[in-house]
């Protein structure tokens, strides 16, 4: 009796739900569009469920799908750890790995790293994605995710690879019309540029000085006439002049050190977000997972600080200031 779920199903199937439609999943697969659809309908008699909501262009999965595709890329994954255990893969990895970063950064900073991983390891399939918001921690469909901020949630593994902090820069040309705040109440006073991403309050910043028994925090509502979802593009305004921006050092030190952006109100820190790359507990044998995030973390160590700059931003803040 031929079994309702067959080994070459699940990866077709997690390949044809990732495509999100019959003529991609032919593409990706190198197949014909009717040898795609063949083989699905072969698979839904097979089960007696139907998998898949066809339509003319595109194509969603039914409650049954779903479930049929959580559990195959877990097999999937299980048997690909097995098998590059069993088979002494760990020296050299391969498959399939899905990456999964923020807009701006996975840009700049996680599309290049790949680029050079796959040289070094071209046996390993990578797919990444770049989205505004990260997914959520239970999500399946990636392999290493890729955060600003320890996950709270000790169900995943989070590897601290690289410090990260957010600062508050600003053009020297708004600063030469707009007295620099001397204190973080000042900050309501200014025209703020609002990044929303995730869940974070974007209108709300906190900023801390002082240490041990004299710290103090202040949390300030900022407001301004410009927010968007893309750090790029909020980089952009301030560099046009238009206001204040709380942004990672990562995407800014370049305009920190060639003076086009200034640290506003340097004495003061604001929450910490520092890189971490997410996995679940059972990608931790997966050699690919280890590799890439080993390649990941000694590739951005080599990341020359930003704090190292800020003496000459300062003295061009004080001169902003001065002309006020």
């Amino acid at each position: 009796m031929t079994s309702p779920i067959q080994a070459d199903d699940l990866a077709f199937f997690s390949v044809l739900a990732g495509c999100g439609s019959l003529t991609a999943a032919a593409r990706e697969l190198g197949l014909s569009t009717a040898a795609v659809s063949k083989h699905l309908m072969q698979m839904e008699l097979r089960s007696g469920v139907a998998l898949v909501n066809r339509t003319t262009r595109r194509m969603s999965l039914t409650p049954e799908g779903e479930l049929y595709l959580t559990h195959a890329r877990r097999i999937l994954g299980e048997m690909d750890e097995l098998a590059q255990l069993l088979g002494g893969a760990r020296a050299m990895p391969k498959g399939l790995l899905r990456v999964n970063a923020t807009l701006g950064f996975g840009r700049s900073h996680i599309a290049p790293v790949i680029s050079r991983f796959v040289r070094a390891y071209p046996e390993v399939e990578v797919q990444l994605q770049l989205s505004a918001d990260p997914p959520a921690l239970s999500d399946d469909s990636f392999d290493v995710c890729i955060r600003f901020g320890e996950p709270p949630d000790a169900r995943v593994i989070a590897r601290r690879i690289a410090p990260n902090r957010r600062l508050l820069c600003a053009a020297p040309s708004y600063l030469a019309q707009h007295r620099a705040p001397r204190s973080p109440a000042e900050l309501a006073q200014h025209n703020c540029i609002g990044i929303r991403q995730g869940d974070d309050g974007h209108a709300v910043w906190r900023l801390t000085n002082g240490r041990g028994a004299a710290q103090k925090t202040q949390t300030v509502r900022v407001k301004g006439n410009l927010t968007t979802n893309d750090g790029e593009i909020a980089v952009r305004w301030a560099l046009d002049g238009h206001g204040i921006l709380m942004r990672a050092e990562w995407d800014i030190a370049g305009f920190l050190r060639d003076g086009t952006l200034v640290h506003v109100l340097p004495e003061y820190r604001t929450p910490g977000a520092d890189i971490y790359a997410v996995y679940s507990p059972h990608q931790q044998l997966s050699a690919r997972v280890r590799a890439f995030v080993d390649f990941l973390s000694a590739s951005l160590a080599g990341h020359e600080p930003v704090q190292a700059h800020l003496r000459g931003g300062r003295a061009h803040a004080r001169h902003s200031l001065s002309n006020t």
